[in-house]
């Protein structure tokens, strides 16, 4: 591991009698200036790993770019802190810069709901290097939780399933992340978003035959036969569905399409990549028959299938990604006690979560699991992605009164 003496003295604030929100700041602001999308995250990782390893009583362990760091207080329940280190790509919001009160690059939308506090621009900042500054402060400060405590700082979650750091950690440790509840600290506001929505993406595939333009008669154009794809997609009326109490938005969406092979030829191929978001009401398998039937065939891996019903009876189908969906599991009683608590601190009653995150991936381990942190979900992505300095505040503070409860549950 490459040596960064500034990171590591910047990411080992907390443990140098700073106050929280100066620790926090500069935790924050040394995360999100360390580069980290998507295949990129071995710098940070390694910073991360140093800065739990300097604690003496976590187990800390490492698998790729996933840093696992687990206290043994004995205690009778264990309780998991999640999030990932990775970023989608830099857009012109690197390297990050804090803007103080009343900057015009602050949001107004932040602005008007953080009167007062700094806010710190870059890439990452919301999604979600916010939610990481906290929960790795936690790990380096807090030292009599009720609970025994895992912390998970993982890579490759902005990219497809298969890469995923904590996927990876479940197929290959699973006791790494045993416990009894599970928080994810994607971007919310500090409110509680419950369960999320399953996706899947899959290529729908045109064929014809090449021509010049010409002589078009002479071949057959699979552009032009995608159009019905389109048809369907535009035709299409996603659900709003609730689930124990909760709206979930499904959304079906064209996000690329592709062909041709020249300006002068007639294409032979099409593809038009399409991405579900289907809510914890249906299983993988109820959504794929709803876009493509029964018996269709088409898995991960194994090439095209023709869909035998659904919404794209008709056409050619290649799985491309999926991952299920997860219901609220807001009934277990650690779920029930930091919603009251989120509620009283905040105001704020749980949402239903409407991106996918791996809460599905807890949920399928039978572990429940809710998603909270800092910054606003809205923000994730953009081009001017922020984060106020007061919302990492509030999290820890929400956290470390729940951590530091009367009672393991």
């Amino acid at each position: 591991m490459a040596k960064n003496t500034q990171t590591d003295i910047d990411l080992l604030a907390g443990v140098r009698g700073a106050e929280p929100a100066q620790d926090l700041a500069r935790i924050l602001e040394a995360m999100t200036a360390l580069p980290s999308v998507s295949g990129q995250e071995g710098a940070l990782a390694d910073a991360v790993q140093r800065a739990l390893s300097s604690r003496a009583d976590l187990l800390v362990r490492r698998l790729g770019d996933t840093v696992v760091a687990s206290t043994r207080l004995g205690r009778p329940h264990r309780i998991v802190l999640a999030g990932h280190l990775d970023t989608v790509p830099v857009d012109g919001n690197m390297p990050p810069r804090w803007l103080e009160p009343g900057d015009p690059d602050i949001r107004a939308d932040l602005s008007a709901a953080h009167p007062g506090s700094r806010v710190l621009y870059g890439r990452g900042t919301a999604d979600m290097k916010a939610s990481d500054a906290v929960f790795l402060h936690l790990a380096l400060t807090l030292r009599e939780p009720v609970y025994d405590l895992t912390f998970v700082f993982y890579d490759h979650e902005e990219v497809q399933a298969d890469l995923n750091g904590l996927g990876r950690v479940v197929a290959a440790h699973p006791d790494w992340v045993q416990g009894d509840f599970a928080i994810i600290g994607e971007p919310t506001d500090c409110a509680i978003e419950a369960g999320c929505n399953g996706t899947m993406r899959f290529d729908l595939i045109t064929h014809g035959t090449t021509a010049h333009s010409a002589r078009a008669w002479m071949g057959s154009n699979a552009i032009h036969a995608a159009a019905p794809i389109l048809d369907r997609l535009e035709q299409y009326s996603p659900a709003t569905v609730r689930v124990d109490g909760l709206d979930y938005r499904e959304g079906l969406n064209a996000t690329m399409i592709e062909g041709g092979l020249g300006t002068n030829v007639i294409p032979d191929r099409c593809r038009v990549h399409v991405n579900y978001r289907f809510a914890p009401d249906k299983s993988l398998a109820q959504a794929k028959e709803l876009m493509m039937g029964q018996g269709t065939g088409a898995e991960l891996g194994n090439g095209e299938h023709m869909a035998r019903g659904g919404v794209f009876q008709g056409f050619s189908v290649r799985m491309c990604d999926e991952s299920p969906a997860a219901r609220p599991g807001l009934d277990s009683p650690w779920a029930r006690s930091l919603a009251d608590l989120v509620a009283r601190t905040t105001g704020q009653q749980p949402r239903a979560k409407l991106g996918w995150t791996d809460v599905a991936r807890f949920s399928a381990l039978g572990l429940p699991a809710v998603n909270l942190g800092a910054g606003n979900p809205l923000l994730a992505h953009k081009a001017d992605e922020q984060v106020p300095l007061d919302d990492l505040v509030r999290l820890e503070a929400i956290l470390v009164e729940w951590l530091n409860g009367p009672d393991g549950r």
